[in-house]
């Protein structure tokens, strides 16, 4: 394509907006999963009007009429009967157009999406330096509007995968575009991206990354989980890690979202399965279950491998007094397991409880029968152990910076005792500290109980004001 200036709102960078370094080809042709006969082709245009995400964002709209306007003026598409179908609404919206070639018997539609190139030229084999995700959480509007910029990372996770596996690809993507699409052409289907990274999922789980399997017991496997689509949480860290703490925040907060929960291993912004009609897919994928091809010759039902719907988690357990340790806990596991595995490790003598303190610093109690999940934590997490004897209560104490520790108290002891155990854990002068519960602030020789506190309430801690003695954290 040529490189005319750029139209109103795409910058003036006196040589014009030109595509830089490549056009890369993404999608099945780039990743190698193409299905035969396929006449769809996706490409990525680096603009060098685009100096970094924020004008990517801003200019995204001026840059597809840029690339419009383009197309006009290439003779050699224009002879292959170019016809511009115009803008693909999608996140982010692209350019659609087709073009008709001596080896299709039908026209082939191209889209292209505009994008800033983030990553230098060796980024897609590497993990990229953790700045250029921090940027792209300052500057990114909608989530994966901006994800184009990491094309190249997204091609390469489906592009150096065994030949079986992408073969697996190919028939879950056949099913999908047969089956699924086909039958609900105006519906808000799921992205083919996401069926990728889902397939990629249950091989990994379910096969140990084991390149010999049988690709009738993958596809059955992909069928039950999308069934169960409302537990899914699929996540990598391949390409950004939780070691940078913005990074670490936007990903948290994305596995406590509704699920399911697909995030992009390429853009920790995007989950690739939000806003999506999994139910349509769900009812496809139990009818597909149902048909001969999910049956043996024998009409037994082909196995399916043993895929959780989120990955274990590290749980590393804090106990006052006693050094911290780790155990693998799957997120759906019910607490009162987690509470047997500790058992046979520490041996506890009293009554467990457990609790975790929220990202806004509230610390909540983790019942036997609930899970992990059902607190959105799918990621590693720090839980707090405390050992109560009955007539013992557990009371939450939360500090002036916005942390909160657990203590056992009995109820019909006084203030002080309480006080004392702050003292001892952290630092803080019994006569520094001033507590509060419900708007009261506690006198140090009343009782607990006679404050109405119970079992797991929150106490507020701080400083007294006439104090000059320096407040030491834990």
């Amino acid at each position: 394509m040529g490189a005319p200036q750029p139209p109103s709102g795409c910058g003036d960078r006196g040589a014009g907006a030109r595509v830089t370094l490549c056009v890369p080809q993404v999608g099945s042709f780039g990743n190698g999963t193409a299905l035969a006969g396929s006449a769809e082709v996706q490409l990525v245009a680096f603009l060098s009007c685009f100096g970094g995400f924020p004008e990517a964002a801003a200019r995204h709209g001026a840059a597809l009429r840029l690339i419009r306007s383009t197309l006009w003026t290439c003779q050699d598409l224009l002879d292959l009967g170019l016809e511009v179908l115009g803008v693909s609404p999608g996140v982010p919206d692209a350019l659609a157009f087709t073009v008709q070639t001596r080896w299709t018997e039908e026209p082939v539609t191209v889209t292209v999406v505009p994008a800033y190139r983030a990553l230098g030229p060796s980024a897609p084999h590497s993990q990229p330096p953790p700045e250029v995700y921090v940027n792209l959480v300052k500057a990114c509007p909608y989530p994966g509007h901006l994800s184009p910029s990491f094309c190249e990372l997204q091609r390469d996770f489906v592009k150096h995968r065994p030949t079986k596996l992408k073969s697996l690809l190919r028939l879950v993507k056949h099913w999908y575009l047969q089956y699924v699409r086909a039958r609900s052409p105006r519906a808000a289907l799921p992205p083919l991206y996401a069926l990728e990274l889902l397939t990629i999922y249950a091989w990994e789980m379910g096969t140990q990354e084991n390149e010999s399997f049988r690709l009738d017991e993958g596809l059955t496997t992909v069928m039950e989980l999308l069934q169960e689509y409302e537990s899914l949480c699929i996540y990598w860290t391949k390409y950004y890690t939780f070691q940078n703490p913005i990074i670490e925040d936007v990903v948290r907060k994305q596995l406590q979202r509704q699920r399911p929960i697909i995030l992009d291993p390429a853009d920790p912004t995007y989950n690739v399965a939000e806003g999506c009609r999994w139910d349509i897919v769900a009812q496809r994928a139990c009818q597909c279950l149902k048909q001969d091809c999910c049956y043996d010759s024998k009409d037994n039902p082909v196995p399916s491998w043993n895929v959780k719907r989120a990955r274990d988690i590290q749980v590393t357990v804090e106990q006052w007094g006693c050094p911290d340790w780790t155990l693998m806990v799957n997120p759906y596991s019910s607490i009162k397991k987690v509470k047997e595995k500790i058992q046979r490790r520490q041996s506890c003598e009293g009554l467990q409880r457990l609790s975790f303190q929220t990202p806004s610093g509230e610390r909540k109690l983790l019942r036997s029968r609930s899970s992990l999940a059902e607190f959105g934590i799918f990621s590693d997490t720090r839980i707090c152990l405390l050992e109560t004897i009955p007539p013992e209560i557990q009371v939450f104490v939360r500090n002036p910076e916005g942390g909160s520790h657990a203590y056992a108290v009995d109820p019909n002891s006084l203030v002080l005792g309480l006080k004392q155990q702050i003292e001892d854990k952290q630092g803080l002068l019994r006569k520094q500290q001033e507590l509060q519960f419900l708007g009261q602030v506690l006198q140090d020789w009343s009782v607990l109980g006679s404050y109405g506190i119970k079992d797991s309430d929150t106490l507020i801690l701080s400083k007294k004001k006439d104090t000059h003695f320096p407040f030491l954290p834990s």
